[in-house]
């Protein structure tokens, strides 16, 4: 070919390509190998379908075992109802299944149901199968080598079913190719045999192999307690104090299970179980509806531990629209949505205050890191001598400064300690309850105008004053708007005595403009003034004295923020979660803002509304705004146990 011909030749010709042979069938171990590569696209997958089967079959227990990830071997035992010769001989058939009795596909009530697993794993690998009925004298054996069938012959076995599918892939080693490394093949293994045991609390599972550790299950009672332990055993120890439970129920759907505090979270979604009608699914409708769920209480970052069940009628829910069964779609996708969130909502609102248990020991941990006590005293040269008490600290004249709204109108100089036991901040009358007996305990401290020191019956509290009260200027904005505050009119407003002139960007004060009615609605009256500016005259009493061209400015970049998400959501779901942005903005000018010094009164304020507020554990970004050590770690902090 001439350089003038490559110029003109066809850039899209092939003509070394074949031309089409005439329409034939294919060979129907060719489409067995095809059709595995929709089902049985990795060694998870294979478990997956052999422990559905398991389940099926009516199994009290279930052991996992592979080698180099699943591709060399799985092995999956169990002790169900086991297979006749009838049903061995049709198992590894295609298209033949005993969970559709009815051939109905709207009703679906079982976790396999398509009768594609068995001969699709069979011809791609070597794939034994031992099985035995409770009433038969001996069991039966059969052997599928990459498609092509032995005779079923006698063998020994248990009551049940072993299944052993050796060299996956073998049959297909283009397949191999895509495959990840042993150890992620392994640790895929492990998710799909966790989820599978949440879901499944009352039997009992076990893995192991290479890359994976040791899994043990055992069964569980029916009921919350059981549920809560099975879980503990794949999320963690810690769950279950960590966790509050859900119950629901609406128009068909029941929802139960157990859902993480916000303070519980993780880097991955890999906590987060959803099981429908005992299918273990990741469905997106389900994690958006958690993640407006935890929308307020926890950072966008990060990802909540829970496991929830739904229960409805099996033609409620179409769980055939995806080859690999771990999606499904609802008839009524909005009532499910609305019912996960207000679930979780309430079950977080139930919480109250409380904050994770690991907090305390995350802390402790981070102190043992710099600095121990025992440590100090094996390094001493000599005793320790005891140094004189120091005077009762008072604030010089003119520390004090205006008090927040809802803590007092004037700030006391400051507090001194007195060098006894008994450090009360204010005297109580006979008969009445410690302060120390409440949850966030009696304030004892301030340290470095922002954090307060609360001393508990068994131990202490450490709170982040800002964000503390940022949460409960937030609820209190919530409450009002919904017309919760006592007066039934909303956000409450206070007039400026002169109207405030912000200077912002012409894109900034124009989105301000536009959203007037929305923020009259939220509290903050403004108005466009100019080109680039806006005139602000009203503000909610709640934030008190704000810095008003600060809170402005933040919330043109949070409207700004808004504009540019576009996440799809429309419509009131948008606007809400929009009003709530703007809301948590304004409270955080309207918090206490570190450096400020408060009274014993204020701080011991601040932590009986914080017991009386949810969600008060976290503040709005999902910080946590308390930290509990109990006074045991304490003591071993400093080498006392």
């Amino acid at each position: 070919m001439t350089v003038a011909d490559a110029r003109t030749a066809d850039p899209t010709a092939h003509p070394e390509r074949a031309q089409p042979a005439a329409v034939r069938r294919l060979d129907p171990i060719l489409v067995d190998r095809i059709a595995a590569g929709e089902g049985v696209e990795r060694p998870a997958a294979a478990v997956k379908e052999l422990v559905e089967n398991a389940v099926d079959a009516g199994a009290a227990a279930i052991s996992v075992e592979i080698e180099a990830g699943g591709r060399r071997l799985i092995r999956v035992v169990d002790d169900g109802r086991g297979m006749n010769e009838a049903d061995l001989a049709l198992a590894v058939e295609r298209h033949a299944t005993s969970k559709l009795p009815d051939g109905d596909l709207g009703a679906i009530a079982t976790l396999g149901f398509r009768g594609e697993a068995l001969p699709s794993i069979g011809a791609v690998s070597r794939l034994s199968i031992t099985t035995r009925t409770r009433d038969a004298e001996a069991g039966l054996a059969l052997l599928v080598e990459a498609g092509r069938k032995g005779p079923i012959r006698p063998a020994p076995a248990r009551p049940g079913t072993r299944i052993e599918v050796a060299e996956l892939f073998a049959a297909t080693p283009a397949r191999l190719k895509f495959l990840k490394s042993d150890r992620a093949e392994a640790l895929a293994v492990s998710e799909v045999v966790k989820r599978l045991a949440v879901a499944h609390p009352q039997i009992r599972f076990s893995l192991a192999g290479e890359g994976v550790g040791a899994l043990t299950c055992p069964p569980e009672p029916p009921g919350p307690e059981g549920l809560a332990r099975r879980i503990a055993r794949v999320v963690g120890r810690d769950f279950a104090e960590n966790a509050a439970p859900v119950d629901a129920a609406r128009e068909g759907f029941s929802l139960s299970g157990l859902v993480g505090l916000p303070t519980y979270h993780r880097g991955t979604g890999q906590a987060i179980h959803f099981v429908v009608n005992g299918r273990p699914v990741r469905d997106k409708l389900l994690l958006g509806a958690v993640r407006g769920a935890y929308a307020d209480v926890m950072a966008s970052d990060r990802h909540p531990a829970l496991a929830l069940f739904i229960a409805c009628d099996p033609r409620m829910v179409d769980v055939n629209v995806h080859p690999g069964k771990t999606e499904v779609r609802f008839r009524d996708p909005g009532l499910v949505r609305a019912l996960v969130v207000s679930a979780i909502r309430e079950a977080l609102a139930r919480a109250g205050h409380r904050a994770s248990t690991t907090l305390g020991g995350d802390a402790l941990a981070a102190l043992r890191t710099h600095t121990g006590a025992s440590a100090y005293a094996r390094h001493a040269p000599g005793p320790v001598r005891p140094q004189p008490l120091a005077r009762s600290w008072q604030a010089p004249e003119g520390f004090a400064e205006a008090g927040q709204a809802g803590y007092g109108a004037d700030a006391q100089p400051g507090f001194g300690f007195a060098p006894s036991a008994d450090t009360r901040t204010a005297a109580e009358a006979p008969g009445a309850s410690s302060a120390e007996d409440h949850p966030l305990g009696a304030a004892r401290a301030q340290l470095h105008e922002t954090y307060i020191v609360a001393q508990t019956r068994h131990g202490i509290v450490l709170v982040d004053m800002h964000a503390a009260h940022e949460r409960l200027v937030y609820e209190r904005l919530k409450r009002e708007r919904e017309g919760l505050g006592g007066d039934g009119i909303g956000i409450a407003r206070q007039m400026l005595l002169v109207p405030e002139i912000v200077e912002l960007d012409p894109d900034d004060a124009a989105r301000l403009a536009d959203a007037a009615p929305a923020l009259e609605a939220l509290g903050l009256v403004l108005e466009g003034f100019g080109t680039g500016a806006v005139c602000v005259r009203e503000t909610p009493a709640a934030l008190g004295r704000p810095d008003v061209r600060a809170l402005v400015r933040d919330l043109a970049d949070a409207l700004a923020e808004s504009d540019d998400a576009g996440d799809g959501h429309a419509g009131a779901d948008l606007l809400a979660r929009r009003r709530d942005a703007l809301l948590s903005r304004m409270a955080c000018h309207g918090s206490i803002r570190s450096g400020r010094r408060l009274k014993p009164e204020e701080m011991d304020a601040l932590l009986r509304e914080m017991e009386a507020t949810p969600l008060s554990g976290q503040c709005n970004h999902g910080r946590p705004t308390f930290v509990s050590l109990s006074l045991p770690d304490i003591e071993k902090l400093f080498g006392r146990r």
